[in-house]
């Protein structure tokens, strides 16, 4: 149903706005492991800030492990949903040379730059290797877990950025477009 806004509605019309003919399928095929992983880290570290806010405000007792474990899952959080935003092209980038340079010169910056950061990433990925191997079986402070639990699940997402590079610079030989392009198209919300 389009209506112009300008025009007033009845109440009637307002209330047959949200009735649907059609029936609407939630396409849950976009999502991928990683999205899945960063939601179900995403609602531990809620409940534990919930919990530190809780202890902390309305019982003027707080559970110190709660902030060192919250803190910790938003380390894991970015690391794990940089993979996502890899994935889907939506990292921040300076878009400005692309529109100055014709398709074909633009496309095979986008091939160089898809190149460049599979090498970062897998550079960034050996180097915590290589870190995880010294200091991973640190404990942390409040509980009694090895700071390597954070520390692999980092090395993990530098992984899952690496294989997801290469799986974008795989889809940018392979497609007309590229999957800078494609993010571009979805817009700043990615919808």
């Amino acid at each position: 149903m389009t209506h112009d806004p300008a025009t007033p509605i009845s109440v009637e019309q307002m209330a047959h706005a949200f009735e649907d003919d059609e029936a609407h399928e939630v396409d849950l095929s976009i999502y991928a492991v990683e999205d899945w992983l960063v939601l179900a880290l995403f609602w531990g570290m809620a409940l534990c800030v919930f919990l530190q806010f809780f202890t902390r405000y309305a019982l003027n007792n707080s559970l110190a492990w709660t902030e060192e474990i919250a803190a910790n899952l938003l380390v894991v959080i970015v690391f794990v949903g940089a993979a996502m935003c890899v994935r889907l092209g939506r990292h921040i980038a300076v878009d400005l040379l692309y529109r100055f340079l014709s398709r074909p010169v633009g496309r095979v910056l986008q091939v160089i730059v898809d190149l460049i950061s599979i090498v970062f990433f897998a550079y960034m990925s050996w180097l915590l290797w290589r870190y995880v191997g010294i200091v991973g079986s640190e404990r942390m402070v409040t509980v009694d877990l090895p700071r390597g639990l954070v520390f692999y699940s980092v090395l993990a997402g530098f992984v899952l950025m690496t294989l997801r590079a290469l799986q974008n610079f795989a889809r940018d030989l392979r497609s007309r477009r590229t999957v800078r392009e494609q993010a571009e198209d979805l817009g700043p919300t990615g919808v």
